[in-house]
């Protein structure tokens, strides 16, 4: 078993079923004081159900729940959300609608007398920056600022603990980058261990310290946002965070030769089966008329283009490869370019059974 922190949260060993559909199997992480970890996976793939158990609405089969050194799940126990000073923000904010702001965000502050009450929610809802909204009521507010209500009405309570489950999902993108950074804020300001849901990649590298990715109810690797994309586990954590060009071929003398270049193939044996997963922004291209590869679209995409080329070579197959180029003008349809390609980008993996040349 994981060893309990004195703060913070340790998930040691979770399992947990419905109906004897396993979805959860053996999920083991900690969030550490102050840290916010994302859970990072595709729809099913027990990322939400992991976070019900760390908040109580549902007590594991299998395995333990900790929060700041007191077993809270787990053994013969099981402590009601309630019991376990947690913060909840989730895709419906549920505000309360006979509640004006300040009787929302006050609502959990039951332990206080009432000018304590009023002053603690008038604090929290200056950090959100609400204030002048205290006396509106939940229907006059858009999805930011009940998002923002919402928020203050959890930290409230001064919880150890925040649980997040998709709580930007419902905003349009311009409005989602502007709340998601108000709260990261908020909620690294207020130091408080905070668990996310998420299945956008590039929330949870904005957001989180580590970043816990999923698949099919376990953790299939956990680090740094930059370890997850420079050094993924495997296939299914490289195409997560982005699109990658996969190129199927065969190890030859310890590499993986391909009509780009031939890469390092560490661990494959000869004539193994491979595939070769490329960044579109690892390729950078030069217009040259004796060029190995031939541009056959060419879009811009705003801020970068996308450019689709058909790369030929004597040493191996052609390949149809995407290159993602930002900050100039792409090169035209039809035209020759030589390709590079930044290694750091590229990945090395044996065939996943399925694949087909």
């Amino acid at each position: 078993m994981m060893q309990a922190t004195t703060d913070g949260l340790v998930l040691d060993h979770i399992g947990h079923d419905y109906g004897g559909q396993a979805v959860v199997r053996g999920v083991s992480l900690v969030v550490r004081p102050g840290e916010l970890v994302c859970l990072l996976g595709p729809s099913g793939c027990g990322k939400t159900t992991t976070l019900r158990v760390a908040a109580g609405l549902e007590a594991p089969r299998h395995g333990r729940v900790v929060l700041n050194g007191r077993l809270v799940s787990g053994e013969g126990v099981h402590l009601p959300p309630e019991e376990r000073n947690v913060g909840f923000l989730f895709q419906d904010y549920a505000l309360f609608p006979h509640l004006d702001v300040l009787g929302n965000v006050a609502f959990g502050l039951t332990a206080l007398p009432r000018p304590a009450r009023r002053e603690r929610a008038l604090q929290m809802l200056e950090q959100v920056g609400m204030t002048s909204h205290a006396s509106h009521w939940p229907h006059q507010l858009s999805g930011g600022q009940q998002q923002r209500v919402a928020l203050a009405r959890a930290l409230a309570p001064s919880p150890r603990l925040m649980l997040l489950d998709e709580p930007f999902s419902g905003l349009d993108k311009r409005l989602r980058d502007l709340v998601r950074d108000e709260t990261l804020h908020v909620l690294k300001s207020s130091k408080v261990s905070t668990l996310m849901v998420t299945h956008d990649p590039e929330e949870a590298m904005f957001m989180a310290d580590r970043i816990a990715v999923m698949r099919a109810g376990r953790v299939v690797q956990m680090g740094r946002p930059d370890e997850l994309y420079g050094q993924p586990a495997d296939p299914f954590v490289a195409s997560f965070f982005g699109e990658v060009n996969v190129i199927h071929t065969v190890v030859s003398g310890g590499a993986a030769p391909t009509a780009v270049s031939t890469f390092p193939a560490p661990g494959l044996g000869e004539g193994a089966a491979a595939d070769v997963l490329i960044r579109p922004e690892a390729l950078s291209l030069t217009v040259a008329a004796d060029g190995t590869g031939t541009v056959l679209t060419s879009r811009p995409l705003g801020r970068s283009s996308l450019v689709h080329l058909r790369v030929e070579s004597a040493d191996a197959p052609p390949c149809h490869l995407h290159a993602r180029l930002v900050g100039r003008t792409p090169p035209l349809e039809g035209e020759r370019v030589t390709v590079r390609v930044d290694t750091s980008q590229v990945f090395v993996y044996p065939a996943e059974i399925g694949d087909e040349g």
